[in-house]
């Protein structure tokens, strides 16, 4: 008896690990991330996650022609510069931050509405401890209101 309630506790402790996670990710985002937008207004929408060394992320989000929009990208101290790059639904790069000294904001204005993809990358990059597991990333949108 005392072994299956050993494994009940086991694999609901092991279920709520990433509950936890997501919840501190939502938190550093709020505290952190979600400042570099000013001046343009939040849309509300908080997205966060664990990422490793080496992991890789993507999300789509439509953008409306006419609106200024900024990006914010960051992640937590303990990771490298956090790559992204936004693309067009033809997998036209309209940005990377990679070549401009790894930005963590990228503010702009479309011409036609469209839905892009933003893809982030937690680049291996040489030097680093090896005990380092991965770090919660952040990815904020802000607009101006007209």
């Amino acid at each position: 008896m005392k072994r299956i309630i050993l494994k009940i506790v086991v694999i609901a402790a092991v279920a709520f690990v990433p509950f936890t996670l997501n919840a501190q990710c939502k938190g550093f985002a709020k505290k952190i991330c979600k400042v570099e937008l000013t001046p343009y207004i939040h849309d509300g929408n908080y997205h966060a996650a664990m990422l490793t060394i080496g992991e890789e992320a993507e999300l789509y989000k439509t953008f409306y022609s006419d609106t200024d929009y900024r990006i914010s990208v960051c992640g937590s101290d303990e990771l490298p510069d956090i790559e992204f790059r936004v693309i067009d639904s033809d997998r036209n790069v309209l940005y990377t931050n990679k070549s401009n000294d790894y930005s963590r904001i990228w503010d702009f204005r479309l011409e036609a509405s469209q839905q892009l993809k933003i893809f982030i990358l937690v680049p291996a990059t040489e030097g680093l401890p090896e005990d380092i597991l991965g770090g919660c990333v952040a990815i904020m949108f802000g607009f101006k209101e007209k």
